[in-house]
Parts: structure tokens; C-alpha cells; sequence
């Protein structure tokens, strides 16, 4: 095993020290690709340097090894510059370089350049203007494009993440960066949040409140800054989910006697009950093409995750080891359900593969709850319970690399990770 603090290097200790969450890393087996990200010309003259968030955010996904750049002089800031022999005999397969200059109306701008250290190419090259408080955001956007170009799929840095956390009697909902940085309260109260959700743009979220001394469904619009209740029946309302196209909310109502699936419209309206049974169904998770409804049931007398064609229809049942599955929630590709499974005391995160039905369980927890895909499908946020507190951890979806993302702020739970950002 090979392990990995937030810190990483030396050079990041600035980086650690800014988070408000601390980054521990676990990584078993799987070749890492070695790459080099120097630091930026003029950087350091900024308020926010580039490199350090860039190489920070690829060695905290366990797939690039970072090459050490301690002595290189002058930095280059161009092809010609570049010495690649210099960089293949340090085992470097990949090289960033880049430059930070001010413009005239106090804005920056930020150009890198990515080069295959083997093939002496380049494979991508990008400008930035922004102000200097953009500079950690455009950092994301850099990572971005690295592990995009040197993976195949979309990276995942620029998007945000949100959770409850509870400090004494105060509960606040927080919307941070996927690395945990730049965490922002967009409400507090003394009464318990739980269970939220972005919608499919990020520019809301629907959760639980208990402001009203019972569970009601909220949208909080995140511009704005308003809030909307969309689901305030007799009962209990809980368990939001947003359809594909962010028309829709799948709650679960109690407003019938027993705990029932129910799709509303997000700007509120009547709910449509999608089932009649005598069993508890609850916890609903539209697909990505928005055909099925994943949802937790103990209609075969134990909780079990089903799904059912979100128009309505018969439900069907997906999990089959164990007498305790619950919290379904759909991979981006729809393939996949991560969900939380118990196991001889023990809560951890699985996946199942639906056409196959096989079911791998990918972390060891005692209690692990609240799986939620990142948006390229590699990672899972989830909750994992550490000496009576939630903290937030995350798994690959192969089981091979690990974090736990701990914070001093409280104890922390039902995180969700939000979409690709969409500009």
C-alpha cells in the first residue's frame, strides 16, 4: 500500500494549510502514470499559486506519480525550452509548464502547456484570463484538461461537493470544492439537515429540513439565495432525488399511512404515488436516462434495493446477497448501483453491476453510508463514521484507491457530489 497525506510534498504544505478538509490518500496496485508539473513562471507573486492545487489535485486520485522538479532553472515557458532528455532520464512519461502574467486592467493571465515527455509533443496548450481569485478554480480547470488528455475521461476537479455538518446543536449545509477547499455555509439552523441532492445543472439543491419540527422537501436555489418548499404533506417528507432533466423530485411520503415513492415537480405541485404496496419503499435515484427508479424496499421482507421504470410499472429486485441493502444510488453511465450494504455488523459501500448482478464491495468501515458517484464515475463520496463523527471519504470505483477527506469542524455527513460544471 502506498500512502500519501494531503501535503503530499513539501511544496503542497501551503496548499494543506488553506483546505478546511486534509486529504489522506491509500493507493494498492495499478501502475501510476509519472509526471511533472513545475511551477508556473510568475507564480509566486500571486495570491494563489497555480501549480501546487494542479499536481494536488492528480496525486490525490492514485493515478500519477509526480516527478520531482526541485532544481530545474531557468523554468520553461515554451517548447523550445524544454530539455525533454532531461525529463526522460528522471522517468517523467508527461511535463506541465506554464505562466502567470499581469494584465493591464489587473486581471492575469494563466497559460500552460502539456507535453508526452516520450514523443517530445505537445498535447495541449491553454489561456486563462481571470482575476486573481479565479486563480485556484482555474487550477481545477487545468487538472481538468491534464487528466482528460492523459486518461481518456473527463476530470472532475472543478466540480463542487456539498454535506451537513453538525457542530454541537447547529447543523450547517456546505458546498465546498471537490478537494474540500473554499467551503461555504448556505444555511444553517438548529434543526437537522439531511439527505441532500443537486440538481442536474448545480444550480440548486433539494434536501430535508426540520425547521418546521417535522421533515419537509426544500429547494434552495444557490444564486439566489431562495429557498422554495416543495413537498410539506401530512407526515413525513424526506429523500429527495432530481430527474435527468431536472423537471421532477422523487420524494418519499409518508402522506398515505406508509412510507411510499412519489415524483413531484421540482416547483412543486401534486405528487404522483408510483407504487401501491403494503411494504416500505423509499430512498428513490432516477437513472441517467431517466427509464428506471432505483429504490430501497422490504417487500420481500428484508431492505433491498428494486428498481422500476420511472413512468411506473412493476418493480423488479437487484440485491440478493445479504438481508440488509440499502441507499441505492445509479452510476453516470447507468450500469452500476453503489449502495450501502451490512455485513456481519459492519455498514460498507458496494457496487453492483446490474446486467451481471455481481456485487463488489469496496470499502471496510464500520459504518460507511450515503454513496454518491462523481460525475465521471470514478469516484465515490460517501460517509464513514471515525470515533462517534462523520468525516467524508471517497473510493474509486474499483476499490483501488482511497481517501478520507478529515475535518476538525465538526461531525460531517450525507455528502453528495455535484455535476460537471456547465461552462
Amino acid at each position: 500500500m502506498k500512502r500519501i497525506l494531503a501535503a503530499f510534498l513539501v511544496a503542497f504544505a501551503a496548499l494543506a494549510a488553506r483546505a478546511q478538509l486534509t486529504i489522506d490518500i491509500t493507493t494498492s496496485g495499478g501502475r501510476q502514470i509519472p509526471v511533472a508539473i513545475l511551477p508556473f513562471a510568475g507564480e509566486a507573486a500571486q495570491p494563489q499559486p497555480v501549480s501546487p492545487v494542479v499536481g494536488a489535485d492528480l496525486a490525490r486520485t492514485g493515478l500519477f506519480r509526480l516527478v520531482n522538479a526541485v532544481g530545474v532553472s531557468p523554468l520553461p515557458t515554451e517548447p523550445s525550452e524544454v530539455n525533454f532528455v532531461d525529463w526522460q532520464a528522471r522517468a517523467a512519461e508527461a511535463l506541465v509548464i506554464g505562466k502567470i502574467e499581469p494584465q493591464a486592467d489587473g486581471r492575469v493571465e494563466v497559460r500552460f502547456r502539456l507535453f508526452d515527455v516520450q514523443k517530445q509533443s505537445q498535447l495541449a496548450s491553454f489561456s486563462y484570463v481571470v482575476a486573481p481569485v479565479q486563480l485556484r478554480a482555474t487550477a481545477h480547470r487545468i487538472a481538468d484538461v491534464i487528466y482528460e488528455r492523459l486518461t481518456g475521461e473527463k476530470g472532475v476537479f472543478s466540480t463542487k461537493i456539498t454535506y451537513v455538518v453538525k457542530r454541537g446543536t447547529r447543523y450547517e449545509l456546505q458546498v465546498a470544492d471537490a478537494d474540500g477547499a473554499n467551503a461555504q455555509a448556505v444555511l444553517a439552523s438548529n434543526e437537522p439537515i439531511i439527505s441532500p441532492s443537486w440538481s442536474p445543472d448545480g444550480s440548486r439543491i433539494a434536501y430535508v429540513s426540520f425547521d418546521q419540527k417535522k421533515p419537509i422537501v426544500v429547494v434552495q436555489n444557490l444564486a439566489q439565495g431562495t429557498t422554495k418548499v416543495v413537498a410539506n404533506y401530512w407526515g413525513n417528507n424526506s429523500a429527495p432525488a432530481w430527474s435527468p432533466d431536472g423537471s421532477r423530485l422523487a420524494v418519499t411520503l409518508t402522506r398515505d399511512g406508509i412510507s411510499q415513492i412519489y415524483v413531484i415537480p421540482a416547483a412543486g405541485g401534486e405528487p404522483r404515488r408510483m407504487a401501491t404496496t403494503p411494504a416500505i419503499d423509499t430512498e428513490a435515484n432516477f437513472s441517467p436516462d431517466g427509464k428506471w427508479i432505483a429504490f430501497t424496499s422490504d417487500r420481500g421482507g428484508s431492505p433491498q434495493i428494486y428498481r422500476m421504470p420511472a413512468e411506473g410499472g412493476p418493480a423488479q429486485r437487484l440485491t440478493f446477497e445479504g438481508t440488509y441493502n440499502v441507499r441505492p444510488r445509479f452510476s453516470p453511465d447507468g450500469r452500476s448501483i453503489a449502495f450501502v450494504q451490512r455485513e456481519s455488523g459492519r455498514f460498507r459501500i458496494a457496487v453492483l453491476e446490474i446486467d451481471t448482478g455481481q456485487v463488489t464491495v469496496l470499502t471496510d468501515g464500520r459504518l460507511d453510508d450515503s454513496p454518491s458517484y462523481a460525475p465521471n464515475g470514478k469516484m465515490i463520496l460517501y460517509e464513514a463514521q471515525e470515533n462517534g463523527r462523520g468525516q467524508l471519504a471517497a473510493v474509486s470505483s474499483d476499490g483501488r484507491v482511497r481517501q478520507r477527506l478529515v475535518s476538525s469542524a465538526g461531525d460531517v455527513r450525507d455528502p453528495a457530489w455535484g455535476p460537471l460544471p456547465t461552462n
